[in-house]
């Protein structure tokens, strides 16, 4: 079966709307490179739609009703925002749910060290990654160092004209002969993916000049000491801002789009959708491209506890309201695709590989090879999704993760369909995925947010 491809449907006003959503989607690109800041925007955003914070309600002792937009936040890095419907909350949500986080290097608790007048930052690469990738490129650093009186230092280097920038270096090909005979894996090894960040000594000190001279700019300029990067969270991300590509500006290229291009869109309908029926939910969470582990991610207990709270406030007191909301529940798991690369078209199964621009993506099933460590969605629920969609008519295709026995990969929905809800896996085709620049296309980024909108709206006994 041929999908179409979205373009050819688009009237003007489709067009502009399009070029609106991606200047405020790469805004957001721009804004969030981190976790952290991609939590600090979703609120903002949130606020100026009338979200409230979910603690100060229940401080102030009025009960959750129909109406009432909330968010809470864990750690400063996983949101979930609720609109509250008419329907009881018991009967269920309608969920999206996407991460925030993407692969990148991470500095290490003892990271600072000199030799021959050169400084570093030692580092250890985060998710899956190509790390020869990540070798002579600027790089910027983003995060938070923490002082032992608590106070936060944020970090945002290498953004700004007017900042520096780091990078990994890499060895001249003159020299390379037997770099370039290792396997891809090996060519940069974890433990050399170090960052340059100085070579200027403090003058006339011979000996670990370099260091003190950036020492002297730590305190100065940034206002932390060395010793204080051992409560620090600085992440290493590509220096720049998310750019249109190609001479026709069809498409996006920036870091971090897995999965912040589902993350966005699915903020962006969850802001738009006003007057539910059936109560909505936003849940953006951290630690996805490491197994959904610690506080921040899927697996933990956060989520349970944020919709037990909703419901002690709503009047639902009996130990079995949590188990059968989220039971009846039904989520979007917003993660991005692989997208058809006709360069390395040997990796895909053509008839069921993702494209760009046909729209958004639906994984039935995620895994690897025999659909180990999958969520597979039921057949019903698939039949409900393709009603939803062409009732609405949204531009979508159906897709799995490469060619069986190549690879595979996994999301947040086999967690979230632990307590027997209906969840699939649903978002926008990437091209050179988890590369420290990704590229999607502007129409399926627009397919994506109209799929959300659609599903967001939909009542409990739509689906049956």
């Amino acid at each position: 079966m041929e999908r179409k491809y979205a373009w050819h449907e688009y009237s003007d006003a489709d067009l502009q709307a399009i070029e609106t959503l991606s200047k405020e989607y790469m805004n957001f690109l721009d804004t969030g490179k981190t976790e952290r800041e991609c939590i600090d925007e979703t609120i903002r955003q949130a606020e100026l739609r009338g979200y409230k914070n979910l603690q100060d309600v229940l401080k102030s002792g009025n009960p959750i009703k129909a109406g009432d937009k909330v968010y809470a936040v864990h750690m400063k890095k996983i949101i979930a925002l609720f609109n509250i419907g008419n329907e009881d909350l018991e009967q269920g949500l309608n969920i999206l749910g996407a991460h925030i986080d993407s692969p990148r290097l991470d500095v290490k608790q003892n990271p600072f060290y000199e030799s021959e007048n050169l400084a570093f930052f030692d580092t250890h690469y985060y998710g899956g990654i190509k790390k020869y990738q990540w070798v002579a490129m600027p790089l910027a650093l983003h995060g938070v160092v923490v002082k032992k009186d608590g106070t936060v230092v944020p970090i945002s280097i290498g953004e700004k004209d007017t900042d520096p920038v780091f990078c990994v270096t890499d060895l001249l090909p003159h020299l390379g002969q037997e770099q370039m005979e290792k396997k891809a894996a090996k060519v940069i090894e974890g433990e050399n993916l170090d960052l340059l960040i100085g070579s200027r000594p403090v003058k006339g000190e011979l000996k670990e000049g370099v260091t003190q001279f950036l020492q002297q700019i730590f305190e100065k300029e940034y206002n932390f000491s060395e010793e204080d990067l051992l409560s620090a969270e600085l992440e290493i991300v590509p220096a720049g801002k998310a750019r249109e590509m190609g001479f026709d500006r069809s498409m996006i290229i920036a870091y971090g789009q897995d999965d912040r291009v589902c993350a966005y869109t699915s903020l962006a309908a969850m802001l738009e959708v006003d007057n539910v029926e059936r109560t909505t939910c936003t849940l953006l969470v951290d630690k996805e491209e490491i197994g959904s582990v610690g506080a921040t991610g899927m697996q933990s207990r956060w989520f349970e506890n944020i919709v037990a709270e909703l419901l002690e406030s709503a009047g639902h007191t009996s130990p079995l309201a949590v188990r059968r909301t989220l039971e009846r529940s039904r989520m979007l798991s917003s993660d991005v695709s692989a997208g058809y690369d006709p360069l390395y078209a040997s990796a895909f199964e053509k008839k069921n590989a993702a494209f760009l621009g046909k729209g958004v993506v639906f994984n039935k099933f995620t895994g690897a090879r025999g659909k180990s460590g999958s969520n597979d969605a039921n057949a019903e629920y698939m039949g409900f999704i393709r009603r939803v969609m062409d009732d609405n008519k949204v531009a979508f295709q159906t897709a799995e993760l490469g060619r069986v026995d190549l690879g595979g990969g996994g999301t947040i929905a086999y967690i979230m369909a632990l307590y027997g809800m209906n969840v699939i896996d649903c978002g926008v085709a990437v091209l050179s995925m988890h590369a420290p620049w990704e590229v999607t296309s502007k129409a399926d980024i627009y397919e994506a947010k109209k799929c959300y909108e659609a599903f967001l709206k939909t009542k409990g006994e739509d689906l049956v």
